[in-house]
């Protein structure tokens, strides 16, 4: 599995706004300054999560992005799928991969699918909602003075 720049991007970006979640739209000046995404890029990384059914954007003067359903329901799995792709180290692990005269008796499959399984066990049990309460802590820690 590699991320891609677009998916880190992905990610951060739906993590702003689960952090945000029920506080209204945010804006795509504060979503790239919050999460250090040159705007450019985020406009094309907005456009694909909202095909992708994670933010909705709202036009006008009071515009900007809010997810298109609550933290709870959308899985880092999720987000890492639909912007980079399958999550399988190589090709071979996938069910019905035929492309290899080996593939029933290579020695590196099973530990490939362990790889993919071990993975997947991680990325499809994070939800936004988690990493959002973990930032706020976070936040309140830092921003805590005398």
């Amino acid at each position: 599995m590699k991320i891609t720049y677009k998916g880190d991007y992905a990610l951060k970006a739906v993590l702003v706004l689960s952090v945000r979640y029920g506080s209204g739209v945010v804006t795509i000046h504060d979503l790239a300054k919050e999460a250090d995404i040159p705007i450019k890029f985020l406009e094309q990384v907005l456009l694909e999560l909202k095909r992708g059914g994670f933010v909705e954007s709202k036009r006008g003067k009071i515009g900007g992005y809010l997810l298109a359903k609550h933290p709870a329901e959308i899985k880092i799995g999720d987000v890492v799928r639909f912007v980079d792709g399958p999550i399988e180290p190589i090709t071979c692990v996938e069910k019905d991969y035929s492309g290899c005269r080996d593939v029933y008796k290579c020695a590196f499959r099973g530990i490939w699918q362990d790889v993919s399984r071990a993975i997947s066990g991680i990325i499809d049990n994070i939800t936004f909602d988690d990493l959002a309460s973990q930032t706020k802590k976070r936040q309140e820690v830092c921003s805590y003075s005398i």
